[in-house]
């Protein structure tokens, strides 16, 4: 354990370190923005980054994802902060990671394995989309310096790394381009016009809210929402990171984690945050691989306000816009338009159905949920074909081939003859297995149907799962009908 950790902290030291600078400053243009989206002061969503980054880097369970104040999380934030204000805000933030931290330990994080592929690829296209719809007001019709200074931007970065590789490109972006700027006085946006910079470090507080029953109702579906959404952007993202690095990581380690950076975050003026796609994607594509790039990202980040507050709010947008439209060039799964021809409609339709409605609602909580629902809906259409074949020979036999449950329970009704009179009946289970209630009460349905007109009835081929149901559901078992044991 010791070793691992010393690798996670000490095995990439130097690709940490500058992966960490980059981030750092990717992250105040964002963490700006993402407070003015939540209606709070800038220097909120600054503290969180800080905050949340500098914990996650210790106890998270992904080395090298990056988590901060995003803007998923920023949305839901909204009424609230309208309606109550900042301090509630706060106290919902420590509610979430209180209810983060119980997720992890009741190991949340298996429920993961039910969101689907196409759901995935959905998720992470509709990201990219929307990484990129949040530069387009930072350049689009403001003048021909800007477009100018965004394509500079993107030729550094991806044509330098081609030559040069000791300092991440990104980087070299930044610090060259800012130096021009400040040099030549060119006329651009800059960081400081999205709000001010407050040069002090975040303190202690309790929130200043009444700690009574009230207070709780109030902020309880803001914090409930928060951990969710927390928590599926962060294992979204974890997973994501995997891939790139080829590297597994603890997904229930890392919901506990991202909920005691949410508890402590509150304390310390920040709003509840979570995993950023965006920033990982750039950390990972800058060379940060462990814990130290998170620590690195979030102390930086404080250096930067602190210490070169004044310079950093003389970095021009177009360079921090530049190097976002690489993110999302990089984040969109551009082998996607090939899958929409291959893989069955079905998946093809989740996946656009993801990708429309996270766009459309600028919330990835409801892309996914509406994704996985829908991957569900065709799941069940698709194993719900029964098929029942009938044999006439001396007595009435049927051989039932599918799933039995409560989507395939009309077919299966649906297949019998009821008219025979005086015969007996035999029901083959063999290449059929009963799911549920619902699969019980259609065999009873039918074995009772047989029975009243004088019919004896024979159910051979259960399995040790359905002849389990029928022994503890069954009517017509209780009424002694003839089951053999098999």
């Amino acid at each position: 354990m010791a070793e691992k950790m010393k690798t996670q902290w000490f095995g990439n030291v130097r690709g940490d370190i500058l992966a960490g600078i980059v981030v750092a400053l990717a992250l105040i243009p964002e963490a700006i923005a993402f407070s003015i989206i939540a209606g709070v002061d800038p220097m909120v969503g600054l503290y969180s980054s800080f905050s949340i980054a500098v914990i996650i880097a210790f106890v998270g369970g992904r080395p090298g994802m990056i988590s901060a104040a995003t803007g998923a999380m920023a949305l839901l934030m909204v009424p609230l902060v309208r309606d109550h204000g900042l301090q509630y805000l706060l106290a919902a933030t420590i509610l979430t990671g209180v209810i983060q931290i119980i997720f992890g330990v009741f190991k949340v994080a298996k429920l993961m394995k039910f969101i689907p592929r196409a759901v995935m690829i959905g998720f992470v296209n509709a990201l990219a989309i929307l990484i990129f719809m949040a530069q387009v007001p930072h350049f689009l019709g403001i003048n021909t310096l800007t477009y100018v200074f965004v394509a500079i931007t993107l030729a550094i970065v991806y044509i330098v790394p081609r030559f040069f590789t000791a300092i991440p490109a990104p980087l070299i972006a930044l610090v060259a381009l800012t130096a021009v700027t400040i040099y030549y006085g060119f006329d651009m946006r800059t960081v400081g016009d999205l709000g001010t910079i407050t040069q002090t470090l975040p303190t202690f507080l309790l929130p200043d809210v009444p700690f009574n029953l009230e207070t709780l109702m109030i902020i309880l579906p803001y914090s409930l929402a928060l951990a969710v959404v927390g928590l599926l952007e962060s294992l979204l993202t974890a997973n994501i990171v995997d891939d790139m690095t080829g590297t597994s990581s603890d997904k229930n380690k890392e919901s506990r984690g991202q909920g005691i950076a949410n508890f402590v975050n509150g304390f310390f003026g920040g709003m509840a945050g979570c995993a950023m796609i965006g920033q990982s994607i750039i950390n990972v594509k800058s060379g940060g691989r462990g814990r130290l790039s998170a620590f690195v990202a979030g102390t930086f980040l404080m250096f930067l306000i602190i210490v070169l507050g004044n310079v950093v709010i003389q970095i021009p947008m177009p360079v921090l816009v530049g190097i976002m439209i690489m993110v999302s060039i990089g984040t969109f799964d551009w082998s996607s338009f090939s899958y929409l021809k291959k893989a069955p409609k079905a998946d093809a339709i989740v996946m656009v159905a993801t990708v429309a409605i996270v766009v459309y609602t600028h919330d990835l909580s409801k892309g996914v949920f509406a994704g996985v629902l829908l991957s569900a809906i065709f799941f069940v259409a698709k194993i719900s074909k029964i098929k029942v074949e009938k044999e006439l020979q001396e007595a009435a036999r049927y051989r039932v081939v599918g799933q039995l449950f409560f989507a395939s329970v009309d077919d299966f009704l649906e297949k019998f003859d009821y008219e025979v009179e005086g015969q007996q009946v035999f029901i083959d289970f063999t290449d059929a297995h009963i799911w549920d209630d619902s699969g019980v009460g259609a065999v009873d349905r039918v074995v009772l149907k047989f029975k009243e007109n004088g019919n004896g009835v024979v159910i051979t081929g259960l399995d040790s799962g359905s002849q389990k149901l029928i022994d503890q559901l069954a009517i017509f078992n209780n009424e002694k009908a003839k089951l053999p044991t098999h």
